[in-house]
């Protein structure tokens, strides 16, 4: 099938925006890859040190006749996607060593949990903990003693940051290995009608807990679609994991095979061998249009339309807005799950996953299979699925057809005919919405304004029973300058409360939601944010606000916005406690939410 045409202009499109900047990446790269194997140029007493505490592998390290692989790992036992990673190093020690090669923890990167930091302090460190875990990758492999790396990691910020960093050190080949959702517990329907119920003062914590405890149960990637799961579909798609990687269960023989698949395939793709592949030959402009249809196909998170940009940059891609709004007008909405349906995520690995998915985009042209992977060459070898044969991974042909058409449907016949992001721009700014979950009778909200500054005001405010009427909630002052861009996720069962009063509710913010935003329409990363006197700080409650996903628009009516002085929000408490004191310096020189919201990049 011929590559439908929006997406040739798209790619096209990026390609002119890109063609200074991926000019000079892949030059570089490739300056770099000349010098050949970067232990090469180490002096004895470089690699003395370096090879001090290795062992029966010494040896082996000092011929430097087989490659070297660096494992970086976002290991911590706080995290349940991230705690498996504790045995993966013996286990690629040991399948590095089965073909006479090496492998060496190059680093560790730190790994927050959005889901322990939703709503507290902690949060404001969430967004910029991304490139904290680029810088603290590249520090792991400035030893320059690496071959090919391998880059564990599942969650919102340490994906984006691990592939900063890889792609920072593109001329290095890199494999990255997930963990895997945990099974399922607590429908997630089922957590959040109690979510609601606690709210609305229904159910008391007990109860609360009980559900929490309940859906959240044990090692691996939380099960419903947010930013860590549509993390793992979009190193699929960009041809970074061994296909059907992603949502293979922790602890299971086939998650372990794996891993030790996984670490040789990044052994063989050295420059030392005969199928060299770079990280930086891998993510170029198709790849990351590819990632972007995974993205709309499946209804995933908004977070990533901040860091697909980010890694990109990373790269010599430029990406913008619209490249997302139009590649989501000609993407069908194949997958319900949730926070736009009820199964999870191994419920939709069981009916037929991102193998499925893929054959059916490419089957439609609507992805570029002419891309180079870590499997190979063509996306089509992501159409297979990894089995356990004789104890033996072996990869065979996914399911031809959905195996349940209430979870996953094909591109003939979608839950909706377009990926649902709408691109809005208006008098109040530049910002997106995910309208996948979101009633259409709920794509357009006019209504008068209330202003905060916080989250915790909105939730007093509705304990105070001040919201009686249509309501358009602006929260401000939430963007990567004022306080780091924290995730605005809470709000949702109050705001949800509201609308199931029959109200006509819509939140406007320069901050984020996350993966699991529902079905409350909002308009999110709204740019200039507030605190660099973008529109937003110059409202003021009573004024109307249309918020229309329709047309993709966002305007306050009938106010001369440039009339007014724009408000200045106390933001010094937003400098200190819980380590903010030491994020000064990305608070100042953060870019734009619309352009990744980077620091490094």
């Amino acid at each position: 099938m011929a590559v439908h045409p929006t997406l040739t202009d798209v790619t096209e499109r990026i390609r002119e925006r890109s063609r200074d900047s991926r000019a000079t990446y892949l030059d570089r790269m490739a300056r770099a890859a000349d010098e050949g194997p970067r232990r090469a140029h180490l002096t004895c007493g470089n690699q003395a040190h370096a090879y001090a505490a290795m062992g029966a592998d010494k040896d082996a390290l000092a011929a430097e006749k087989t490659p070297n692989l660096g494992i970086v790992t976002a290991y911590n036992d706080m995290l349940s996607a991230h705690q498996p990673f504790e045995s993966f190093p013996d286990r690629i020690r040991a399948a590095a060593r089965a073909t006479g090669a090496t492998a060496q923890v190059a680093g560790g990167v730190p790994a927050m949990c959005d889901g322990v930091t939703q709503g507290q302090v902690g949060m404001e460190l969430s967004l910029f903990s991304r490139d904290v875990i680029a810088l603290a990758t590249g520090v792991a492999l400035s030893h320059n003693v690496f071959d090919s790396a391998v880059y564990l990691g599942v969650c919102d910020k340490i994906v984006p940051g691990l592939v900063i960093a890889a792609a920072t050190f593109g001329y290095i080949p890199g494999v990255f290995l997930p963990a895997g959702p945990m099974t399922s517990g607590l429908p997630n329907d089922e957590k959040s009608k109690v979510r609601q119920q606690f709210a609305a003062g229904e159910v008391g914590r007990d109860a609360l807990m009980r559900a929490e405890m309940e859906s959240y149960h044990g090692p691996g990637t939380c099960t419903f679609y947010g930013t860590a799961n549509s993390n793992q579909m979009l190193m699929e798609f960009m041809g970074l994991h061994l296909p059907g990687a992603s949502f293979v269960n922790p602890g299971t023989p086939l998650r372990d095979a794996l891993t030790e698949a996984g670490a040789k395939r990044a052994l063989e793709i050295t420059a030392l061998g005969n199928d060299y592949r770079p990280v930086g030959h891998v993510l170029d402009e198709k790849a990351f249009v590819n990632g972007i249809v995974g993205l709309m196909a499946t209804g995933g998170s908004t977070n990533l339309i901040i860091h697909l940009p980010a890694m990109a940059r990373a790269a010599g891609v430029q990406l913008d807005i619209q490249d997302f709004a139009d590649i989501s007008a000609i993407t069908p909405q194949m997958a319900k799950v949730y926070p736009n349906g009820l199964a999870d995520v191994n419920h939709f690995h069981a009916a037929g996953g991102l193998g499925y998915m893929i054959g059916e985009l490419l089957e439609a042209g609507l992805l570029h299979d002419d891309v180079k992977t870590v499997a190979g060459d063509g996306l089509s070898l992501y159409t297979r699925e990894p089995r356990l044969r004789d104890g033996e991974i072996v990869w065979e042909p996914g399911a031809g057809e959905t195996l349940n058409d209430r979870i996953l449907r094909p591109v003939s016949d979608p839950f909706q005919k377009t990926g649902g992001l709408a691109d809005l721009q208006g008098n109040l700014g530049r910002g997106v919405m995910k309208v996948s979950a979101v009633a259409a009778e709920r794509h357009v909200i006019e209504a008068p304004v209330r202003v905060f500054s916080d989250q915790q005001q909105v939730k007093d405010a509705f304990k105070a029973g001040e919201f009686t009427e249509d309501t358009v909630v602006v929260v401000r002052f939430q963007g990567p300058r004022a306080n780091g861009m924290p995730e605005l996720h809470s709000l949702t069962p109050t705001l949800a409360v509201l609308q199931d009063r029959g109200l006509k509710v819509a939140l406007v913010t320069d901050g984020r939601m996350s993966g699991a935003s529902g079905k409350v329409p909002a308009a999110i990363h709204v740019s200039p944010e507030a605190a660099d006197g973008g529109p937003l700080s110059r409202l003021r409650d009573g004024d109307v606000v249309r918020v229309d996903a329709t047309q993709g628009t966002i305007d306050v009516l009938d106010v001369d916005l440039a009339a007014r002085t724009p408000a200045a929000a106390d933001l010094s408490d937003n400098g200190h406690g819980v380590g903010r004191e030491l994020f000064e310096v990305f608070r100042n020189n953060v870019g734009l939410a619309t352009h990744g919201a980077g620091v490094v990049v």
